[in-house]
Formats: C-alpha cells, sequence, structure tokens
C-alpha cells in the first residue's frame, strides 16, 4: 500500500505546485471542478456565497460535523490522502445513518500548511468524490485556510429523515434486542499493524513492513464503510430501531452511551459479539484478547440499535446483524455477561479524541 509523503520538498517533486501559485480561489476551482450534483434537493453548489438547499416536503433536516486533525486523527506515515479523504466522508456519512436518516450534502474546510502541493490535495478530493459518488451525497461548499500545525479537515454533513422515523440514542425500552451491524475490532487492529510498521521504519529507514494478509483490518481503518446498506435494509422491512448510535468510540463506549442517555440498563453476552477471524489474527499476534478490540478499540463506523421483538423477528436470519444483548432495568446496570454466564460491568472505554494516546 502506497503512501505520499506530503513533506517531501518541492525539488525532491519538481513537477508538483505549490498552492499559492494558485491562490485561495483558484485551488478551490482546481479542487472542485470535476464535481457533480445529483442530489434533487441541491439547488446551487459550489460557485456562490452559500450553497442553496430545497428541503424535502414531510421530511426534516438532520445535521453533523466532524473534524479530523494531523497527528489525533490520522497519520501521514501511513494514510494516503486518497483514503484520508474518503473516511472524512465515511465518519459524517456514519453519523446520518445513527439517525436513521440518509446523507444528502456535505461541505469541507480544510486548513494546510504550505508544505501541501497542489496535486496532493487533488489526492484528498478524489477520495472525497468518490465517497461521496458512493454515498449519493452532493458536495456544496467549503473554505480552505493556513494552518501552522498539520493538516485539519472539517466536514458538515446535512442528511433528511422522516420525522416520525429519525431514531435517537435515548428511546430504548427495557426488553428490546440489542444489535449490532456487521463486525467489530477489525479499525483497531488495523490500527496496530500499521504503527507497527511506522516504528519498523523509524528504526530502519531501509525496511519495508511486510503488509501481506492484511488486507481487510487495514481497508477498515483507512477506509471504513458507512453502513447506508443497513438503513436501507431496516426500511425495506419497514423497521425504526427504537434508539442508535455508530460505533467510533468502541462497543463499551457506546453501549454506556445508551444506557446513560436513556437511563436503562443492558446485559451484552460476549458469545454473541461478532469478531473477524482477521482481527483474532492480529490479536494473537499482538499478545492481547480479540474482545478487547470489539470493546475498546473504536473506529469500525458500525452501527449499535436496538430492536423490539416483534421487529428482530424479522431479521434475525440477515448475516449483517447480530443480536448481542438485551435492555434490562437501571438497576441491573451495564453489564457483560462472559461464556461461563458470570455478569461484569462493562465501563466505557473507548477512544477519546481529547487525549493524544489510544
Amino acid at each position: 500500500m502506497e503512501t505520499e509523503n506530503p513533506g517531501l520538498s518541492e525539488e525532491a517533486k519538481p513537477s508538483y505546485t505549490q498552492v499559492g501559485k494558485l491562490g485561495e480561489f483558484g485551488l478551490i476551482k482546481k479542487l472542485t471542478e470535476k464535481i457533480i450534483l445529483k442530489q434533487p434537493s441541491t439547488i446551487k453548489g459550489i460557485g456562490d456565497d452559500a450553497a442553496v438547499i430545497e428541503p424535502e416536503k414531510d421530511h426534516v433536516i438532520l445535521f453533523s460535523i466532524d473534524m479530523l486533525a494531523e497527528g489525533v486523527h490520522f497519520d501521514f506515515t501511513y494514510t494516503p490522502l486518497r483514503h484520508l479523504g474518503y473516511k472524512a466522508v465515511s465518519v459524517n456519512v456514519s453519523d446520518i445513518c445513527a439517525m436513521n436518516g440518509i446523507p444528502t450534502q456535505i461541505t469541507v474546510s480544510i486548513g494546510i500548511s504550505n508544505q501541501f502541493s497542489v496535486e496532493a490535495l487533488e489526492e484528498l478530493y478524489k477520495g472525497m468524490r468518490y465517497a461521496c459518488e458512493e454515498y449519493g451525497v452532493d458536495l456544496v461548499g467549503g473554505d480552505t485556510t493556513s494552518s501552522n500545525s498539520g493538516m485539519v479537515i472539517n466536514v458538515a454533513i446535512l442528511g433528511k429523515a422522516k420525522k416520525e422515523e429519525v431514531t435517537y440514542r435515548n428511546t430504548a425500552q427495557v426488553g428490546d434486542i440489542v444489535c449490532v451491524s456487521g463486525n467489530l475490532g477489525a479499525a483497531y487492529s488495523g490500527l496496530l499493524v500499521l504503527d507497527r510498521g511506522k516504528k519498523m521504519f523509524a528504526n530502519d529507514p531501509e525496511a519495508k513492513p511486510d503488509l501481506t494478509g492484511y488486507d481487510y483490518v487495514l481497508k477498515r481503518q483507512l477506509m471504513p464503510q458507512a453502513r447506508v446498506d443497513i438503513i436501507a435494509l431496516l426500511k425495506t422491512h419497514n423497521i425504526i430501531p427504537t434508539a442508535m448510535i455508530d460505533i467510533s468510540d468502541g462497543l463499551s463506549s457506546e453501549v454506556n452511551h445508551l444506557c446513560e442517555d436513556g437511563r436503562i440498563g443492558a446485559i451484552i453476552d460476549e458469545e454473541r459479539i461478532p469478531i473477524n477471524d482477521a482481527v483474532k489474527k492480529v490479536a494473537e499476534e499482538f499478545k492481547q484478547t480479540p474482545m478487547s478490540y470489539a470493546l475498546s478499540g473504536g473506529e469500525d463506523y458500525e452501527l449499535l440499535f436496538t430492536l423490539s421483538k416483534k421487529d428482530f423477528e424479522k431479521l434475525k436470519d440477515s448475516d449483517q446483524i447480530k443480536r448481542i444483548g438485551e435492555i434490562v432495568t437501571p438497576a441491573q446496570g451495564v453489564s457483560f455477561r462472559d461464556k461461563a454466564g458470570k455478569l461484569h460491568s462493562l465501563s466505557a472505554k473507548g477512544w477519546d479524541g481529547l487525549k493524544t494516546e489510544n
């Protein structure tokens, strides 16, 4: 997996164009000239003082915003710019999915230092355009500015949902089934593999880490997929989750968010938590437990949601949705039931973006 080092000098890459040669408006035009708008609700996109969006009848507007900062959320030692652009869009689309909504438009603002060339930023935007095409989202505006502390990417996203279908975190009911999409722990596994390669390179610049066999976990870290397909599946079966959140900070953290906000408890079953074999392989190499990755790793961007027992029956045979527990009374607390049937307190031990270590 090749990565571009944006810190290489212009002398080392003479074909690259300095951002200053284009100026702010020239840069914006260069980066956005290939954007194609597809949403019927987009009346005006890039090119004026503001985008113009027409709300769809009988729908409410969903809005979210997320920031990615170099050195905190990504590392250019092993993060290709195109992958980063894709991920910046995906993590925001995931927030709209977590509200049982459909993503529609985004704006992108970036802070960059003078070490980035125009061509490097084009790679970033290629990834963003690819994600927008995949999710059916229009890129309708944004801004660029200088940064003295590395790259910062800020994405704001709009989505839509019928008012009666919007799903919140705090509305689970006692007796509901706790479900997750996909599998957990893969993104953190990929991060460990990449960080190991970075340390190897730091000790020996001639070293070439062998990433063969890690494709699945690397993709889950570098190009996470927002689960728009799960939202479509739910709508196909006329199911509205009783509560939902996306798994950005680890399963244990998100379960506690649902329970704290909804003033309820939960029992999560160890044997039901879906973990891919690739995660088990990485955990074995690092002499750790794959369950710790699933509970605390984060960045999986799967969906954690609750369903009534009646609705769960409609989806129980789906290979993309797994039952992992049940909502219980607040007095029972938030617990993790091991394979022997013993209950343990499940504390929130997810990743915190305000800290500099994982």
